[in-house]
């Protein structure tokens, strides 16, 4: 192999080595960011009754980066139900709360249910709003 070859080798591989460690991962760090509200429908102990509904405040909201499975990071509602995930990347993310399983199901003894949204930002700068999340309590 001559020494032009060499270097062309060479740079073949760094400039592959460069473009994959470049690849930024969903997360913190861009521009972009995910808004919505939550609102609570609160239903009596037994939740056969409907007690009232209300903007949910102080009420954690769950984000999972990329195909995790574990949250990445939480953020509690404001006092009219909305919260927003700040400063992410182009990618795709889970965010979920935890509802109140109305009516009662036995085979779910914790009494409660997932509620997840899936989005995908695609721009640096995009806000995706989720709107209105439905939860009970």
């Amino acid at each position: 192999m001559n020494m032009k070859n060499l270097y062309i080798l060479i740079a073949i591989i760094a400039l592959a080595f460069f473009n994959s460690s470049c690849r930024k991962e969903p997360g913190e760090g861009g521009a972009a960011k995910i808004t919505g509200k939550l609102w609570v429908k609160d239903y009596n102990n037994s939740g056969t009754s409907l007690n009232g509904e209300y903007w949910a405040s102080e009420y954690d909201v769950y984000i999972i980066y990329g195909e995790g499975t574990a949250y990445d990071d939480r953020y509690r509602t404001s006092y009219d139900g909305s919260f927003e995930f700040k400063y992410l990347r182009k990618g795709l993310y889970k965010v979920f709360v935890y509802s109140r399983d109305i009516p009662y199901n036995p085979s779910n003894p914790s009494g409660r249910t997932t509620i997840i949204k899936s989005v995908e930002i695609t721009d640096k700068n995009q806000i995706v709003d989720l709107g209105t999340i439905e939860i009970n309590d």
